[in-house]
């Protein structure tokens, strides 16, 4: 008698392969779980969250990493979770910029804010490479910088397929730099005796996240919180356009690299998928068919789905591998902080905002 192996359906593959991936996922959101009661608790006992969930995920992973590595029952799902995750994520972060309050700037402040920033990447990734950093982690922390911090490394890194030691380590300093930057700039305004108008332009072009550039201006008024929400959302918005240029360049380097290796390039590494699909919610939302009633639901989503990502990105990440980067990436980091910080003072001045 003989005995034939059991057909697989699509269905059963499926199943298969999800049931591969759970354990994985599962323990990256169990680790952003924990970082999200981390960030709670730092808001019921500081009153601010000084260390983003989205930080702590990344921490609490590596941390697991010094006493446990993986193994290949856990890593399928991990991997999932910083790449596949983290690219819905960015995907769905375009369904929340807006053209309407973009507009509203005026077209030299625009013009201006679109300037630094792509000054800023161009000159963060020569200082990064001064000092030594390999390509791929002086462009991460050039980006993020130049852009929104944490969420522009997430983003960045997939296009141009950065490691992911390059990425905790560019997270994890400009991080730490972000709460020095929000500290600052009521510091720096009061001491060049900005108006509201000018603390909330220098706090929408240093500072990296949204709820710090509010945190940053708030000292100043109401009208410092909205002028740096709208700048900040400037920078924002200049996430699409720059990873697609960076996609096309690095896309470039793969196709002279094929030529000798006979490899074609594929349509998705020229365009990645998410960066795609970011452009077209971006569109829908200027063009208003995406309803105001889903967008913090939606935000909350992109939210949650980046901290899982982290936490997978930390439980891949060797932390030595991050700690021998440690000094130069802080010293980039901290340098082109203040590269911006002039730039943004600059922009005030000529724009007479301040």
């Amino acid at each position: 008698m003989t005995h034939t192996a059991p057909v697989q359906t699509p269905t059963s593959a499926s199943g298969s392969r999800l049931m591969a991936l759970l354990p994985g996922v599962a323990l990256s959101a169990l680790v952003a779980l924990v970082a999200f009661g981390l960030q709670k608790l730092e808001l019921a006992v500081l009153g601010f969250a000084w260390v983003e969930a989205l930080v702590l995920a990344i921490l609490l992973g590596a941390a697991i990493r010094i006493f446990w590595s993986p193994s290949a029952r856990w890593m399928s799902g991990i991997r999932f979770s910083a790449k596949t995750v983290l690219e819905v994520a960015v995907a769905l972060l375009g369904a929340t910029v807006s053209g309407a309050a973009v507009a509203a700037l005026g077209p030299w402040l625009l013009l201006a804010i679109m300037g630094v920033v792509v000054v800023a990447i161009v000159a963060g990734y020569a200082i990064g490479r001064a000092f030594g950093l390999p390509h791929a982690m002086a462009l991460l922390v050039a980006c993020g910088n130049a852009i929104c911090g944490n969420s522009a490394i997430a983003a960045i890194a997939p296009t141009i397929e950065a490691e992911g030691e390059d990425v905790a380590a560019a997270i994890g300093f400009t991080a730490v730099l972000g709460i020095a930057v929000v500290l600052l700039v009521p510091v720096v305004g009061s001491l060049l005796g900005y108006n509201a108008t000018g603390v909330g332009v220098l706090a929408g072009l240093t500072v990296y996240a949204v709820p710090q550039v509010l945190a940053a201006a708030s000292p100043a008024g109401a009208v410092a919180i909205q002028t740096g929400a709208v700048v900040k959302l400037v920078r924002v918005l200049m996430l699409g356009p720059v990873t697609l240029v960076l996609g096309l360049m690095h896309a470039g380097h793969a196709r002279r690299e094929g030529r000798t290796s006979g490899k074609k390039l594929k349509l998705s590494q020229l365009v990645p998928w998410f960066i795609v699909v970011f452009l077209v919610l971006m569109g829908l939302r200027s063009l208003g068919v995406i309803p105001e009633v889903v967008l913090v639901p939606l935000d909350h989503a992109v939210t949650v789905m980046t901290v899982v990502a982290m936490a997978g990105l930390g439980l891949m990440v060797d932390p030595r591998s991050v700690a021998r980067a440690g000094p130069r990436v802080a010293a980039v980091a901290a340098i082109s902080a203040l590269m911006i910080g002039g730039f943004a003072v600059a922009t005030i001045a000529l724009l007479g905002l301040g």
